[in-house]
């Protein structure tokens, strides 16, 4: 026979450890933090790297046009004469900007050329378009020229002779408004492109470090923000896990946390004291009643040996019982009010539970003509000993009380988990009813009069006392199966 595996487990996972708690909430806020200033950096250093270069290329494109109207003008039509004198001014006006000068007559033929290397015949073609442009001239899509305005232009073309990018400024040498000739000068500006990706690279390298010293405030931000909250929150476990003496205290970090921790460790003492009187309430008032209960009793007992009258002598065994029942439910409500996180752990194995409790109830389950049988290899589990029995005898108690037929105790390993479960073959505990049963004072419908509604609650709290559970389905044949599960000695917690 196994549990139902669709019923719910109340077991809570494991505490987790407080440093990893720290690292993890530590590492959560450096990465958002980076993150963010990850994207401001980005952000602000794309366009500032594409606007520096679009206003490096404008400058050296306005510089060179600059140039090129200035020889135009300083040129002439009287200086439109190709010879020794115009090739001298060539080359000066190339010295001075560090480039090639090219002087052209109005049909496009050289005149002057500033490295005096061999020059083309024609330089009005339309793999020139800065030429054309300073001449007045445009190249139609059948290869002709048409007249446009003639206006001073620049164009960047690679070069593959000199494996580099060329910067061509061209203009037009005017003559009372009429074309004479152009200018046209060629400077390399592969150097200002190299210059321009060095800016870039500095720029990264900037945000670069800009972002690792943002990760090391971060870093040191997140320290002062998670360390105070990992501490909360690992008091606040503490204290959910029935330690009413765990206190916040100081636990550092901004005003707002430490209001925080203070609210806290308000809301504990409030806490600690309602659960302290609820459990002194219950134990004074256990304690106050067991006294008259005991005086009723012997008084029930004598009057019942002493009474003639069958009628009555039935009636007083009957108040008899009730006493014995409201007695058992204050016991009960003592062990509840008692039931605190006290008595060590020690390794124990849930067969020699079983065989105890077989002892124990044997002349009881005799007396009512039936049984009570253990089987299964057990297994080890960490708890306490005389928590283990008072939930066996609850749960076999209760078998008794609301079962019939034999009771069967079944223990053994599953997994990672221990079990040891007590099956009866009375009508069994309806599905709905299941995951109410084990609440304090619940009695199911159609439950047959007695009892106090405690005993299955005991044994749960027992139970996730030493982080287990109670499982209820319904048991192979008919009746009610509750099995108590444990994690195993050297296994993960429960699930």
């Amino acid at each position: 026979m196994s549990a139902s595996a669709s019923q719910p487990s109340r077991i809570s996972s494991r505490p987790r450890n407080g440093e990893e708690d720290a690292t993890k909430v530590r590492t959560r806020l450096v990465l958002a933090f980076g993150y963010i200033l990850l994207v401001v950096i980005v952000a602000l250093t794309i366009p500032l790297g594409i606007n520096l270069g679009a206003r490096a290329r404008s400058e050296v494109e306005s510089q060179a046009l600059l140039s090129a109207q200035t020889i135009a003008a300083g040129i002439g039509k009287e200086g439109l004469v190709e010879g020794p004198a115009l090739d001298r001014q060539t080359t000066d006006y190339a010295s001075q900007i560090d480039g090639r000068v090219l002087v052209l007559n109005q049909d496009g033929a050289p005149l002057a050329d500033s490295t005096g290397l061999p020059m083309f015949d024609n330089y009005a073609t339309c793999l020139r378009p800065e030429v054309l442009t300073a001449l007045g001239l445009a190249c139609a899509p059948d290869g002709s020229f048409i007249h446009v305005p003639a206006t001073a232009n620049t164009i960047i073309r690679h070069s593959d002779t000199l494996n580099a990018d060329l910067l061509l400024a061209a203009a037009p040498v005017l003559d009372e408004g009429k074309v004479v000739g152009a200018v046209r000068i060629t400077e390399n500006i592969q150097e200002v492109k190299v210059a321009v990706r060095n800016v870039r690279i500095g720029i990264g390298v900037i945000g670069l470090v800009g972002l690792t010293a943002g990760m090391l405030i971060a870093f040191a931000l997140a320290n002062s923000l998670a360390r105070p909250l990992t501490s909360l929150a690992a008091t606040a476990r503490r204290l959910g896990n029935g330690d009413l003496s765990a206190r916040a205290g100081d636990v550092g970090g901004a005003k707002e946390i430490q209001d925080l921790g203070e609210s806290f460790d308000d809301m504990a003492d409030r806490v600690e004291r309602t659960v302290r009187s609820q459990r002194e309430f219950v134990a004074n008032a256990s304690h106050q009643l067991r006294t008259p209960l005991t005086g009723m009793k012997l008084r029930l007992e004598s009057a019942a040996s002493d009474a003639t009258d069958p009628a009555l002598r039935h009636q007083i065994e009957a108040a008899d019982v009730e006493v014995d029942r409201l007695a058992a439910t204050v016991d009960r409500m003592l062990v509840m009010a008692n039931q605190v996180e006290k008595g060590d752990a020690t390794v124990v194995n849930l067969r020699e539970i079983a065989d105890r409790a077989v002892f124990r109830w044997h002349d009881r389950a005799e007396a009512l003509n039936t049984t009570v049988t253990a089987t299964g290899d057990g297994g080890d589990a960490l708890a306490n000993t005389v928590d283990l029995d008072q939930v066996l005898d609850n749960l076999i108690d209760n078998a008794i009380a609301y079962g019939a037929g034999p009771i069967e105790l079944e223990s053994g390993r599953r997994g990672s988990h221990v079990y040891l479960g007590v099956c009866d073959h009375g009508r069994g505990i309806p599905a709905a009813e299941q995951g109410l049963v084990t609440e304090r004072f619940y009695r199911g419908k159609g439950t047959p009069s007695g009892g106090s509604g405690l005993g299955l609650a005991i044994a749960r709290e027992l139970a996730e006392k030493w982080g287990g559970d109670l499982r209820i389905s319904e048991a192979d044949g008919g009746g009610a199966r509750i099995e108590l599960q444990l994690r195993a000695v050297g296994a993960a917690p429960l699930p």
